[in-house]
């Protein structure tokens, strides 16, 4: 860990500015400054579209002087001041509670926050931020430790004078992630229409991602086709498929850990089973065969280079945001894989308490939601009322009895 950078108290700043037409930021700003510890002449610059731009960097160069910080940090990112502050940020903190909040950092915080500069970081952008840990089912003891660190080292730079108030003191994320935990109110909103839907996404993230790795698309086939969570199809196994009754004994996941990501039970330990259709059952064979015999536990499915996989590297390495909103579903996550399978077994008539055990729903209440009429069950309804009431009607009445009725 870096020492902190010790601020120069009311350094003096010399400001320039040169204009260079022809360049899409002609107006470069600059200002330079002498270390008052060290005597080093120092110097900071960055070009700006306009002069009013470079006359706000200046005033913020100005404030940060004032406020004894150092210019070189004002402007730095999320990522490089957290560094330079970081025991600062962390002191008092026992080792206990210190691991899980680095790795937090590490994990989540750089990679989702840490190329912005600390002085445009909004709430908004932290809000998004959180949202995409949940939305890649990061535990809530996992997003509450990444927004612990990061709310620290921005009280930081509150107390340095680079912002006016900490950004990151997010609310109203763990009721975000109880709906998302139990499925959200109306998962059938979320589910892919059909299979041509599902073979159009699985198909532009492949043509998307970096040399078209034709496993995300079978991960994202498999994830539909089973309604399961993409930390159970990075945890399932050679071992766990039988090709005979083409079931897969779902007993594992891979999921974000302190220290990256780490194998564990499913989610309540629910062991389930779940079926494996035809139409996947050619890509799976496919996929055994090419691991081969003798290794019953290696992976079904694995990144490009043979990693383990989560729904937040799938999410990147596909471009996933981007996809999602050419094809027009701009708000579907990974998680909705899950709920599109559900959503299709439902319709396919799969009997609730079935439909219940493949979930591993632990309240009935919960899988019900993928029991909302669609308009064809609708008119089917109709239809089985027609023949009800004409059956009703017929001289043997509803059930074919013959005769009157005696007790």
């Amino acid at each position: 860990m870096a020492s902190p950078i010790l601020p120069p108290m009311g350094v003096k700043l010399s400001e320039d500015t040169e204009i260079r037409p022809g360049r899409p930021r002609p107006y470069r700003a600059r200002v330079r400054w002498v270390d008052p510890v060290s005597g080093e002449r120092k110097t900071k610059s960055e070009s700006f579209a306009d002069e009013e731009k470079a006359e706000d960097w200046f005033k913020a160069m100005r404030r940060a002087a004032r406020g004894g910080v150092d210019p070189t940090t004002a402007t730095m990112t999320l990522a490089e001041y957290g560094e330079s502050v970081m025991s600062l940020a962390v002191r008092g903190l026992e080792i206990k509670t210190l691991d899980p909040y680095m790795a937090g950092w590490k994990l989540r915080v750089v990679p989702s926050l840490g190329h912005i500069p600390v002085r445009l970081i909004t709430n908004g952008a932290a809000d998004r931020a959180v949202h995409g840990w949940i939305a890649d089912e990061c535990g809530k003891s996992t997003i509450a430790n990444s927004i612990a660190i990061m709310v620290r080292v921005m009280d930081q730079a509150v107390r340095d004078g680079l912002v006016d108030l900490n950004p990151c003191r997010v609310t109203g994320w763990k009721s975000e992630f109880k709906l998302a935990e139990d499925e959200l109110d109306d998962p059938r909103s979320l589910a892919l229409p059909d299979w041509d839907a599902l073979e159009a996404l699985a198909n532009a993230l492949v043509d998307r991602s970096y040399d078209h790795f034709a496993g995300w698309g079978k991960v994202v086939r498999f994830a539909a086709c089973t309604a399961t969570r993409i930390g159970e199809v990075s945890g399932v196994r050679v071992k766990d498929i039988d090709t005979e009754t083409w079931t897969w004994d779902l007993c594992r996941q891979t999921t974000p850990g302190p220290n990256g990501l780490i194998n564990k039970g499913t989610k309540g330990k629910r062991r389930r089973k779940v079926p494996i259709i035809e139409d996947i059952r050619d890509m799976v064979r496919e996929r055994l065969e090419v691991i081969g015999d003798g290794k019953p536990m290696a992976r079904l499915f694995t990144g490009p280079r043979g990693g383990p996989i989560s729904t937040a590297v799938l999410r990147h390495a596909t471009h996933w945001d981007e996809v999602v909103a050419k094809l027009g579903y701009e708000q579907l996550r990974r998680h909705d894989l899950r709920h599109t399978g559900l959503t299709w077994m439902a319709d396919a008539g799969v009997p609730i308490h079935v439909l219940q055990q493949i979930a591993g729903h632990a309240e009935i209440t919960t899988t019900q939601r993928y029991l909302h009429p669609s308009l064809r069950s609708v008119s089917d309804a109709g239809q089985s009322l027609s023949a009800h009431i004409l059956a009703s009607r017929s001289p043997n009445g509803p059930h074919g009895l013959k005769g009157p009725i005696t007790v």
